[in-house]
């Protein structure tokens, strides 16, 4: 729930507080929300500049860097690596500034690949006509040294720092590992069905971890946020781009969108409902254009079923804390505990 200054003034109108205290409460909250990530100004310019800084020396990394030859690339990595640990350390310990101390040290976890790439280069391990830039366009079981690395580095940091955001570079690490281990686990040319057997199971590894991480962390940092994100892109990527032949796996397929939508509501994470009503959605649609393109009354079926799950909506509303109570009271302790802070 987001708590606006409108709503805190409306209270001491009616007496509940009194306006003194109305505005203490609104500065200590207002406090307290500098340190989370959210959408105003200052936290878009953050981001905007990370992510600038982060894509210079990842996505859009030039060929021209190339020519620096191998050592070249490591040394200048270094180099901006060491730059990006001494703002880290003075934006968090000397100024307090966890957003901006966060997002210098993913900066610094994401130069760990280049810096690998750049020994590698130097030692002469890779052939002409390999680049840097492929490392995030193309999928090759020699980049996991650099990804194991980076997997190294961010978690060394992490430990450092304890900065949430720091698991972005980690749980995108992963998801690239799943797709460059692909050959080591069927050893041999790998096809786009095993591919997507690799990342839907490991997809679900990382649900499982952050779901592991969360119930650790669940009073502290949100720590599982973007292995969630990453996890569940993995797993309905991976289930979503296999073919069924038979209308009971494509079921199968409604009925898992579904889970993810309930377990979404369950853990408080928008990222499960998103992805699952994506995937109602694909269903739906595979319905109405080929099993019943030509039917009069699949509208007007799923009209009633539409307005069936508003009204349950509407049922839930009225007895959600009593069914909440009981719900969570046949819970183990930690999950329990778990929803009662994420809610």
């Amino acid at each position: 729930m987001n708590l606006k200054h409108a709503q805190l003034t409306a209270a001491a109108a009616k007496g509940l507080l009194t306006a003194e205290q109305a505005e203490q409460l609104w500065q200590f909250l207002s406090d307290q929300s500098l340190d989370t990530p959210g959408f105003n100004f200052t936290h878009i310019l953050y981001y905007l500049g990370g992510m600038i800084a982060i894509g210079a020396m990842s996505l859009f990394m030039t060929l021209g860097w190339e020519s620096f030859g191998g050592w070249g690339i490591f040394f200048i990595a270094l180099a901006y690596a060491g730059a990006g640990l001494k703002l880290a350390d003075y934006f968090l310990h000397r100024k307090q500034l966890l957003i901006p101390a966060g997002i210098v040290a993913v900066f610094v976890v994401v130069l760990t690949p280049l810096a690998v790439y750049g020994l590698q280069q130097g030692l002469g391990w890779w052939a002409e006509g390999h680049a840097y830039r492929d490392y995030h366009v193309f999928i090759d079981w020699r980049w996991l040294m650099m990804e194991l690395a980076t997997l190294a580095v961010g978690a060394v940091l992490l430990w450092r720092y304890r900065l949430p955001f720091l698991v972005m570079p980690v749980a995108v690490t992963l998801w690239y590992m799943s797709m460059d281990l692909a050959p080591f686990l069927f050893d041999a040319e790998v096809g786009w069905e095993a591919r997507k057997l690799v990342s839907l199971w490991f997809g679900l590894l990382m649900v499982l971890l952050a779901f592991w991480v969360d119930i650790r962390a669940r009073f502290e940092k949100d720590f599982a946020f973007w292995l969630y994100l990453f996890g569940v892109l993995a797993f309905w990527g991976g289930l979503s781009l296999m073919n069924s032949d038979s209308e009971l796996g494509r079921f199968m397929y409604l009925c898992i969108n579904v889970a993810l939508i309930v377990m979404g509501a369950v853990l408080s994470r928008r990222v499960f409902a998103v992805f699952g009503g994506l995937g109602i959605a694909s269903y739906l649609g595979y319905l109405a254009y080929r099993v019943f393109s030509d039917s009069l009354l699949f509208p007007f079926v799923l009209t009633v079923i539409g307005l069936a799950i508003i009204y349950l909506g509407i049922l839930w509303q009225r007895h959600e804390a009593k069914l909440s109570a009981g719900l969570r009271a046949s819970l183990p302790g930690a999950l329990r505990e778990l929803i009662e802070q994420r809610h």
